[in-house]
């Protein structure tokens, strides 16, 4: 191997022009060096060397290395992939998440992110590829790929947003290039809540259902139906007429996940002053309780739950969803959901008079902006509807 060292240009430093050797054949290409700094252990210097084909190539890199050095916004280049940093902000870094998130962000690195981008070094991610990521999930060009709705899109850059956001913190890259990806826009499903005469006729087909009481009372407080599953009996005040909610019953998603308990969605606990009717009903569920005690006997064990399976066991959620949609199926209403009833709390409380506030807290929204934006629509009836009772009294002053 020969070498020959020129001298570039004034202030780009030394750059040295190589000729290798292989099998009788000349390759020629370029290469600088540059100290970045100094290993605190020995003092030595940290060298970064910079190879191209021309000599102009490896000038504008080394100008633009030598001026990141000055500027204190250089960066070491390191090894991790997206594959490795993903494994390791997934192990190191979701320690305050919730299990069932946690599973959430895994499910959805390895099965879009991690067979499109692992194999890319972190460094070496670009905008536009990401970008082209995005937009072939909800577009995708091969044929029989099922596309990704534009929630489970953004669902997906979330995670990978945070998860680059934490590399930029670390130093391993200099920007996160999610920032200026295009995310497609998401149509909201209108929300279907059951009408006056609907609702009607939903309590007199429960009347003598097992979850009777369960369904009138997530219809009346407008409470999530892992809220209602997780209530223990001394979240419930009789005396007084309220109810705390401090936890929810969730189900880890994985194959054979096991019930627990969790904090409530936005981790926030609300005390909902129930209407006496409601408390009511949570006098019969203790009866009813009673009995099934009675009935199961020795094999009765008390997790002080307020709903629960024949032993005193966690109700499953698709057991209370099954027998819902059975309901529902034979009212006509097939489309109707179990969260159908919390809408329709939210839309019977608003139409009533409640303020956005009051709802948002019955309802554990993080913002009465967030419950705005839901349940918005129903203010507007309530305007117009105003502005129409305006109108009669208008009339009515001057005729």
């Amino acid at each position: 191997m020969s070498r020959t060292s020129n001298r570039a240009a004034s202030g780009t430093g030394t750059i040295r022009k190589i000729t290798v050797n292989q099998n009788g054949k000349n390759y020629t290409y370029w290469q600088a060096r540059c100290t970045t700094g100094y290993d605190p252990g020995t003092g030595k210097q940290l060298q970064r060397t910079i190879t191209g084909k021309t000599q102009k190539e490896v000038s504008l890199r080394l100008r633009e290395l030598t001026s990141d050095l000055d500027h204190g916004t250089y960066l070491e280049p390191n090894k991790l992939t997206v594959r490795s940093w993903l494994t390791t902000w997934q192990e190191e870094y979701l320690q305050n998440v919730k299990p069932s998130t946690a599973y959430k962000y895994k499910v959805d690195i390895d099965n879009y992110i991690i067979p499109r981008l692992g194999a890319t070094k972190l460094e070496d991610l670009a905008t536009p590829m990401i970008q082209h990521f995005y937009n072939d999930l909800l577009h995708p060009k091969k044929p029989g790929v099922k596309p990704l709705t534009a929630k489970t899109v953004r669902c997906v850059h979330g995670i990978f947003h945070s998860a680059l956001s934490k590399a930029v913190q670390l130093g391993y890259i200099r920007m996160n290039p999610t920032d200026a990806c295009e995310l497609p826009r998401v149509v909201k499903k209108e929300i279907v809540p059951l009408e006056d005469d609907q609702i009607a006729t939903f309590l007199k087909a429960i009347i003598g259902h097992p979850h009777e009481y369960l369904y009138k009372i997530a219809l009346f407080t407008g409470m999530r139906e892992g809220e209602v599953l997780g209530l223990t009996w001394d979240c419930i005040d009789f005396r007084r007429g309220r109810l705390v909610v401090r936890r929810q019953l969730v189900r880890d998603r994985q194959k054979g996940g096991e019930y627990h308990f969790s904090t409530p969605k936005n981790g926030k606990i609300r005390v909902i002053v129930l209407a006496p009717t409601v408390v009511q009903l949570f006098r019969e569920q203790q009866k009813r309780q009673t009995l099934m005690m009675m009935d199961a006997g020795k094999k009765w064990v008390d997790n002080n739950l307020i709903f629960s399976n024949q032993t005193g066991g966690y109700l499953s959620y698709r057991t209370v969803y099954d027998c819902f949609k059975r309901v529902m199926t034979k009212l006509g209403l097939p489309e109707t959901r179990f969260h159908d009833l919390r809408h329709t709390y939210a839309v019977a409380a608003i139409k009533s008079g409640d303020d956005i506030k009051t709802v948002q807290e019955n309802l554990g929204h993080a913002t009465a902006a967030f419950t705005l934006d839901v349940y918005g629509h129903v203010t507007n009836q309530m305007k117009e509807a105003s502005a129409s009772r305006m109108e009669l009294f208008i009339s009515a002053v001057s005729s």
